[in-house]
């Protein structure tokens, strides 16, 4: 099993060039079951979760291949409507082939998902969704068996906004008979991202991006040929780890539009920064400056910022207060970042941390994808050694983090 060393104190400069979104391109490969043909995705990361879904869709019947930063699926029939555990336990992201499967089939067979251990992510409004479009849906055995002749359109409002669920239904909507309307929908950039490949398909969407979503369904899709944007957790834990080292970094191919929340708190914390077009540039001060935060959904500050920002305020001057709304179990990283003489107390949701003068090196335990970066950020910043294990969570969500970072001046290495 892969760790990754890092000697930290170095003050990190130079480019670095921001990887296509992975909450993006994998609802973009699960619409490519809503045709028939060669579909064609861009801006691609190398990723541990795009190779999965690649297998997944391999599975019911896709040709997948990935070169470059260029995916290629290509199917004329779907050969198998089961999405088995094996594929799904890894990846929560995999219950996405549930409604294309569903509205292009008739039928889909998927388990329930895994992915993450951060907290209860049930899917009932998933299946109350599309059971509000027509659709039988049964549980048996650890597996939703969902099935539908065509699926009609219907108003459902989300108790919760969702993204996951609100892009399975805006995809199972797609080719519905009639007009469906999502409330209360999820506004994430990934989400908007999902419509506008959808819309460059043949579909009919409004309002993706608002909590409003409306989608007129049609009889058919032509395949896809879509750029996935930018990855906006990523650009942000690069901005964590300038803002950390009191770096001086510029990023390119960023979109800042989808970070104005983490923005705006980094630069409460004293960090500087500029944008222009696709590019930021940041400078990390002597000393950061604690600030308060409370996860929300978008447009609020995202819970997969919350671990890294926490490792920065492990190191500003006074006390912050991090509160996560979003996940109740996303506080596993506490313990680790503890090891490395943070001073932090947890009470539920809430996460005092005290800032102190220095981190030191420690072996530590990645336990989930944002968990492993917080390790990343906190360890460029720490005295000495830091040795992270079970990165292969990192590895789920960024694309050569350690060969990115090393162009930057960072001492990192990966341990086969």
């Amino acid at each position: 099993m892969d760790k990754i060393e890092i000697i930290g104190g170095v003050r990190l400069r130079g480019e670095v060039t921001i990887s296509g979104a992975k909450n993006a391109v994998l609802p973009l490969m699960t619409a490519a079951i809503l045709s028939s043909g060669e579909n064609i995705i861009h801006n691609v990361p190398h990723l541990r979760d795009v190779r999965t879904m690649g297998s997944l869709l391999a599975h019911i019947g896709f040709g997948f291949h990935l070169e470059d930063n260029r995916i290629i699926l290509k199917s004329k029939t779907i050969t198998s409507v089961d999405a088995p555990y094996d594929f799904v336990k890894t990846m929560r992201a995999s219950v996405l082939v549930l409604g294309p499967l569903l509205a292009r089939t008739g039928q889909a067979k998927v388990s329930l998902p895994g992915g993450c251990a951060i907290g209860a992510r049930p899917i009932n409004l998933h299946i109350m969704g599309l059971e509000k479009m027509g659709a039988k849906i049964k549980l048996s055995e650890g597996y939703i068996e969902a099935s539908a002749k065509r699926l009609k359109g219907a108003k459902i409002y989300f108790d919760i906004p969702t993204v996951t669920g609100t892009e399975n239904l805006m995809m199972a909507a797609a080719l519905a008979d009639g007009t469906t309307v999502l409330e209360n929908a999820a506004c994430e950039p990934e989400v908007a991202d999902l419509a506008n490949a959808l819309i460059s398909m043949g579909a009919d969407i409004e309002g993706a991006g608002t909590r409003v979503i409306k989608i007129n369904g049609v009889n058919r899709l032509k395949p896809l040929d879509y750029t996935v944007i930018p990855d906006r957790i990523e650009t942000a834990t690069f901005l964590a780890a300038a803002a950390i080292t009191q770096g001086d970094v510029k990023i390119k191919g960023s979109r800042p539009g989808h970070l104005e929340a983490i923005i705006n708190k980094l630069k409460e914390a004293g960090v500087k920064i500029t944008q222009k077009n696709d590019k930021l540039s940041v400078k990390g001060p002597e000393r950061l400056l604690s600030v308060d935060i409370k996860t929300m959904p978008y447009p609020g500050f995202p819970t997969d910022m919350q671990a890294q920002f926490m490792a920065m305020m492990a190191l500003a001057d006074g006390t912050s207060i991090i509160t996560e709304n979003i996940f109740e179990n996303r506080f596993m990283h506490v313990a680790e970042l503890r090891r490395m003489g943070a001073d932090i107390v947890v009470e539920g949701s809430t996460a005092t941390v005290k800032g102190v003068s220095s981190l030191k090196g420690a072996p530590v335990m990645a336990t989930d994808l944002r968990a492993s970066a917080s390790l990343v950020v906190a360890g460029l910043a720490a005295k000495g050694a830091t040795v992270i294990d079970r990165v292969y969570h990192l590895d789920r969500g960024y694309e050569k983090i350690e060969e990115k970072l090393k162009t930057l001046g960072a001492k990192i290495r990966r341990i086969k």
